[in-house]
């Protein structure tokens, strides 16, 4: 079946590619209000798109026509932010934490979560979440009524226990992070993995022999 997305219904578009592009990972990001609150919120159109400099993607829809979301909103006067990665035990967290929460309220209190110093910024990150990210605005981008915010990464934390310090190797399977799915409430675990090794192209061409 076939679909012209550039004539489709917003909201019929919005959920044919938000069921087929997954699972999307999920950025828990806190950001500061202008009273000081912690502001946290998940969105999951959220990806590393470069290293060098090590930069990520995030979009943003507005609140409504003309009004930006609150996250975006502190991303944009503070100029910084923290995306803050989720795992399995903090599900349910990050879910209250989706809650539309007044303007000026903090979520973390409610999602039973403590905001932790950042190294770099004054945002502060999530304490409990296995792997956070430090991030300083580059550049946001307007595409419709949605915005791309695109970020540089300038300091990372990641729980002692999933760090091999002498190799500096990431033990990923064991951060259980879990993913954005199709529909209303649906998500993914990272649990069932399979390595499959890249292919240099003299073994492929070898192999057609």
């Amino acid at each position: 079946m076939q679909f012209d997305i550039t004539g489709a219904d917003a909201a019929h578009a919005y959920r044919l590619l938000a069921s087929t592009v997954v699972p999307r990972p999920i950025a828990w990001v806190t950001s500061l209000g202008t009273e000081g609150n912690v502001n946290a919120a998940p969105f999951s159109f959220f990806n590393l798109v470069g290293s060098t400099p090590p930069t990520i993607a995030l979009g943003v829809a507005n609140r409504e026509p003309g009004v930006a979301k609150e996250s975006r909103a502190n991303i944009e006067r503070e100029g910084e932010f923290v995306v803050n990665l989720v795992d399995e035990s903090l599900a349910e967290a990050m879910n209250i934490s989706a809650i539309d929460f007044p303007d000026g309220v903090s979520e973390l209190p409610s999602a039973g979560i403590t905001a932790a110093a950042s190294a770099k910024i004054r945002t502060p990150r999530i304490a409990e979440a296995p792997v956070s990210l430090e991030c300083r605005l580059h550049t946001v981008v307007p595409v419709g009524d949605n915005r791309i915010v695109l970020a540089e990464v300038i300091h990372l934390h990641i729980r002692d226990e999933f760090v091999d310090r002498e190799r500096m190797h990431v033990r990923t399977e064991n951060l259980h992070l879990i993913g954005r799915m199709h529909g209303g409430g649906w998500y993914a675990r990272t649990s069932d993995l399979f390595d499959m090794p890249r292919i240099a192209y003299h073994d492929w061409l070898a192999g057609q022999e």
